[in-house]
């Protein structure tokens, strides 16, 4: 039902330093795909019981020939990889520079997660919601 996801592209796409081995990458990648996949699961099970056997088959305007449902879902897969690369290959260097950096780092961990959750919100058509307290 999902498109598949081409690390290669994925590595160039992120700029990867050339730390993140291709396993690594590979790993965190699938284990994206799982957890966005899971989160799609009821969905999936929707669209496949109204007769789509691909996404690229459910209703959907479209970019340069593509789903844009595909685009969001790349986008979660995309956006939950890189989160999980930063979470694991972040330096462990405790000077104050370091910690400020490692704040920046989390920041954008953070949005990165926001963005899968807003990716996987707009691939179902679902509004999504910010609430902060006060």
């Amino acid at each position: 039902f999902w498109p598949d996801i081409d690390l290669a592209v994925l590595q160039l796409t992120m700029r990867l330093d050339g730390t993140v081995t291709a396993e690594r990458l590979q790993h965190a990648a699938i284990n994206a795909m799982i957890l966005v996949n899971r989160d799609l699961a009821l969905w999936q099970q929707r669209q496949q019981d109204n007769g789509y056997t691909t996404l690229d088959t459910v209703p959907a305007r479209t970019i340069n020939g593509s789903s844009e449902r595909q685009y969001l879902y790349l986008r979660a897969v995309y956006c939950l990889t890189k989160a999980n690369l930063s979470e694991r290959y972040s330096d462990y260097d405790s000077t104050a520079a370091k910690q400020d950096d490692g704040d920046n780092l989390q920041s954008t961990i953070d949005d990165l997660r926001r963005d899968a959750a807003y990716a996987i919100c707009d691939l179902m058509d679902i509004t999504h919601v910010t609430v902060e307290l006060i």
